[in-house]
């Protein structure tokens, strides 16, 4: 008889899911996504950033040469350093905003990453910023003053 009452048992449990299984099975599934998704995050962070400091550095090539040539003063042109940074952004496809004065150009990209586990519980991507600035200046090996 006691066999009996076991097999009914499992019988009655066949196809069914309790909750605490679903609640583990979707804490796994969020701790999964965080690891996943936040990798990505982090390598579009990296990658954002990356992208900023060459588009300053690509800025900071406009140097002012009348006023280096005169004075030996090495100084940007804001609107050829802002057109150049900007024209670097756009043949890499990103987007960002451009800033430049007479010695500095700083950029900053913004980026989506899209999510792969995450969506599954309503984050469809995450956002990644990246900033640089770029100073002109003198010298190959060495900064010279």
């Amino acid at each position: 008889m006691d066999t009996r009452r076991r097999a009914a048992w499992w019988r009655a449990e066949e196809g069914r899911v309790s909750a605490f299984v679903l609640a583990l099975m979707l804490g796994l599934l969020a701790l999964a996504g965080l690891g996943l998704d936040g990798g990505l995050a982090l390598a579009a962070k990296v990658r954002a950033t990356g992208q900023a400091e060459s588009s300053a550095r690509a800025g900071a090539q406009a140097i002012d040469l009348a006023a280096y040539r005169a004075t030996g003063a090495l100084r940007l042109v804001p609107a050829d350093a802002d057109a150049l940074a900007r024209r670097y952004l756009a043949g890499i496809g990103a987007t960002g905003t451009v800033t430049a004065t007479i010695d500095t150009v700083t950029v900053t990209v913004t980026t989506s990453q899209r999510t792969q586990l995450l969506s599954l519980i309503g984050i469809p991507a995450i956002g990644a910023h990246g900033s640089g600035a770029a100073h002109p200046q003198r010298g190959v090996a060495a900064l010279e003053p």
